[in-house]
């Protein structure tokens, strides 16, 4: 049946997610414009249509951290080697991934080449993270407890010397938050972490429409040198786990590496608590492998940088003018308005554009569906006729149109992207609790996993009892899976209550098993 086969072919993406899921993914990449290899091997370039998404990013989150009591700053790229070595566990935890500066100058040899002058008295680690020089300058800042809490953000590059790579997901530089706070109480510092948690969550769930798992990370999956690690877990589309955000009680573990002192109101000598915590860009793959399908990228409208293109259609010179005119006075009343009040202290102004680049009308229309634009809106000389607009959503079937007449289409524009924005998060939900288990017993957690992941199957997230400290890490790893948190909200019921499933004595807890990114 010719007809059937037509019917198939009909997406822009090949493969598809069910054909090959990381190649799909790869392939949204290139069709939605986001970014493209650099030729630094493991680096990538960021385009203008996937930095103006982490614009967004940066923006609504630093709206959250400033709301928050959260300042500002900036701190070096370079850190003494010397720096990372006072906390133990921290150099044991990043020295693998390390990028080091070891000589300065460059002049030329006798051959005409580069080469470096000499080398430095110490070594320089491009920052894999910043606890270290963070806590040096706040050693230096805090004397009293008059002087605390300090609570610092920062957007910057971090580099991590990763050998098999992937957009977004992993890249040996890529661009992050990281925000380091300083207490003069345990509580204080306990508090903070779980704050920013919340304000992960809050912005995944609220601006990304990717709902996610706050839990905490079980021993042997904690941020090096941290007493205790939190984390935002979220199900991509391929059954798979990403760590989308962590935040990070640290105790005084940094702050006694770094003298990090105080006296108290009684005049007596403590150490600070620290937090750290931090998003990258990675959330972005999140928020491809979540929403987009086998036509391109889909983004929920509070993160789109474009929430409606407006595509004339004309043949002639004379039709062009009242049609642009049309267009424009649609553009400036879409402008007017602004959307999801309900989940930000102010709504979003509506971001419309016109498309009057001199190319084919479906090749146009395509081009916004790979890039996972909200709304496509048509106007030729019929629909100036009859007042009207023909307009198509990115979640639905990209050859479904609806007619509104004009007027009705700006009035209601606001509550059709809040729907999207509502619908893709819902759809996200459905397919997590649609792919999430429970597992009774060891035999259980295996056969879940056992299946041998080609790419193809579908993986889920298994919800197992046990204690914490008794999983057995080298098991997990042969199944390639890894426990992903100690979800915040256990569920209480009879579907999770029993013993340890590896035969642990201490308290058993729920835990969420998967593979992960």
């Amino acid at each position: 049946d010719m007809n059937q086969d037509s019917n198939k072919k009909q997406n822009a993406i090949s493969p598809t997610r069910a054909d090959n899921y990381p190649e799909w993914y790869q392939q949204v990449i290139k069709a939605a414009d986001l970014a493209d290899n650099s030729p630094v091997r493991g680096c990538m370039v960021i385009k203008p249509w996937g930095y103006a998404i982490w614009e967004n990013f940066q923006k609504e989150l630093d709206a959250r951290f400033k709301a928050t009591g959260h300042v500002n700053a900036y701190f070096p790229l370079f850190i003494p080697v010397s720096f990372l070595e006072k906390e133990a566990k921290h150099v044991e935890g990043f020295a693998k991934e390390c990028a080091v500066v070891t000589h300065h100058r460059l002049h030329q040899n006798e051959e005409g080449k580069l080469v470096p002058a000499g080398p430095l008295e110490e070594p320089l680690v491009v920052r894999p993270t910043s606890e270290t020089i963070i806590g040096a300058m706040y050693a230096k800042w805090v004397q009293s407890y008059r002087d605390l809490p300090i609570l610092i953000n920062q957007w910057a590059n971090v580099v991590r010397w990763e050998m098999r790579t992937r957009m977004f997901l992993r890249t040996m530089e890529f661009l992050w938050q990281e925000g380091h706070t300083c207490h003069a109480t345990a509580k204080e510092a306990e508090e903070e972490t779980m704050k920013m948690l919340g304000v992960y969550a809050d912005f995944a769930e609220n601006v990304l429409a990717i709902p996610v798992i706050c839990g905490e990370k079980t021993p042997d999956e904690r941020f090096p040198g941290a007493v205790n690690t939190y984390t935002i877990e979220a199900m991509m589309q391929d059954g798979k786990a990403l760590q989308a955000g962590t935040s990070h009680f640290l105790g005084q573990n940094f702050s006694k590496a770094q003298a990090i002192k105080f006296l108290d109101a009684q005049g007596t000598e403590q150490y600070a608590w620290t937090t750290s915590w931090g998003v990258s860009t990675r959330m972005v793959g999140a928020l491809i492998m979540t929403h987009s399908d086998d036509d391109g990228l889909v983004l929920p409208p509070m993160i789109a940088p474009l929430h409606v293109v407006i595509t004339p259609i004309y043949r002639t010179p004379e039709e062009r003018e009242p049609v642009l005119a049309r267009c424009r006075e649609i553009c400036e009343a879409l402008q007017a308005q602004e959307f999801g009040k309900a989940n930000r202290r102010r709504g979003i102004d509506i971001i419309a554009s016109i498309d009057d680049r001199d190319m084919r009308g479906g090749e146009k229309n395509w081009y916004h569906v790979k890039r996972g634009v909200p709304l496509r809106v048509e106007l030729g000389p019929r629909d100036l006729v009859s007042d009207s607009v023909m307009v198509s959503r990115r979640d639905e079937a990209p050859k479904q149109k609806k007619s509104y007449p004009w007027k009705e289409f700006v009035a209601q524009a606001p509550s059709i992207l809040e729907d999207m924005q509502k619908q893709l998060f819902a759809k996200a939900k459905n397919f997590r609790e649609s792919h999430t288990v429970v597992a009774k017993s060891l035999s259980e957690l295996e056969n879940y996993f056992s299946k041998q992941d080609d790419g193809r199957g579908t993986s889920v997230f298994v919800r197992a009892l046990c204690c914490p400290e008794a999983i057995q890490i080298d098991l997990l790893k042969k199944l390639k899976i890894s426990a992903r948190c100690i979800p915040l909200d256990q569920k209480e019921g009879a579907a999770l209550s029993g013993a340890c499933i590896f035969g642990g004595e201490g308290s058993v807890k729920e835990v969420v098993f998967a593979r992960a990114y």
